[in-house]
């Protein structure tokens, strides 16, 4: 028998709460306010380029990013995008990822530091991409930064991001149908998840909550807020392995509808043997 919740009561319970009963307020009692269009879009996570030999791999991962969703209309990168934060790590993975020729969104991850401290060249090479809100086709996104320097367990997200946050939701749309990206995993359970994800979480109970990419755990996890599912993937990296143990590298190709639901698909990314080395 499924248990009914009034809005009043799902609101009292917290976000690891109502994700555990599959509950979501916000996307229950929210219709949308602005009709959304279907939207096609990639979503990757953890690139960790490293070197001059990473160009040549990501050169080939792009071109069969663009043949496995040619109508896409954006990209989605869940941090990590450097594997030491460096400019010409940084730039690499810029100048790669505009082959897409359309929009790409990034968020910062702990890799994309140069010291614990020092997150320069990620601000000047990827430019007010830290917590940002833009629309799209009806759609609301938010990326966010969930790093706490070059941390990458048992991490904080800073007092910055929720401030950020409180400051900008009451001047969103709660009814639209809402996408966040983010680079830590925000799902319970999931390994080197933040210790305060439900204080980031509990701010969109009353959002109509469409979908939540995550990245920093390499491999496939998912959890359900109510219909929005919460997901980290496998990695997208010549450099690096998957923690789960599986060896598949690649993407998502995503697919928004105008109902308000996402769904996806994996599309593991096979590099030519010449590259790999």
């Amino acid at each position: 028998m499924t248990r009914k919740f009034t809005r009043r009561q799902s609101l009292r319970l917290s976000a690891g709460a109502l994700l555990t009963l599959g509950l979501w307020p916000g996307r229950v009692t929210a219709g949308n306010s602005k009709p959304a269009s279907d939207v096609t879009f990639v979503a990757v996570n953890d690139l960790h380029f490293r070197e001059a030999a990473c160009a040549h791999w990501f050169e080939e991962a792009v071109a069969a990013m663009k043949g496995s969703a040619p109508a896409a209309e954006f990209c989605l990168i869940a941090g990590d995008l450097a594997d030491s934060g460096t400019p010409e790590q940084l730039t690499g993975v810029r100048d790669v990822f505009r082959r897409l020729r359309i929009p790409v969104y990034s968020v910062i991850g702990n890799h994309d530091y140069r010291s614990e401290a020092d997150r320069r060249p990620y601000e000047e090479i990827f430019g007010g991409q830290i917590n940002y809100a833009f629309d799209h086709g009806g759609w609301q996104l938010i990326g966010l930064d969930t790093t706490e320097g070059i941390g990458w367990q048992n991490t904080t997200i800073s007092s910055t991001t929720l401030a950020w946050l409180d400051n900008k939701l009451p001047k969103l749309d709660r009814r639209r149908p809402t996408i966040v990206f983010t680079h830590f995993p925000l799902g319970g359970g999931v390994p080197m998840r933040p210790r305060n994800a439900d204080d980031l979480l509990n701010r969109f109970l009353e959002f109509n909550l469409g979908a939540v990419f995550c990245g920093h755990y390499h491999g496939f996890t998912e959890r359900t807020l109510g219909a929005a599912p919460i997901t980290t993937d496998r990695c997208c990296s010549r450099v690096r392995g998957n923690h789960d143990g599986s060896k598949e590298k690649g993407w998502f190709v995503c697919r928004a509808t105008a109902s308000g639901d996402v769904t996806r698909q994996f599309v593991e990314f096979k590099a030519p043997s010449r590259i790999l080395s």
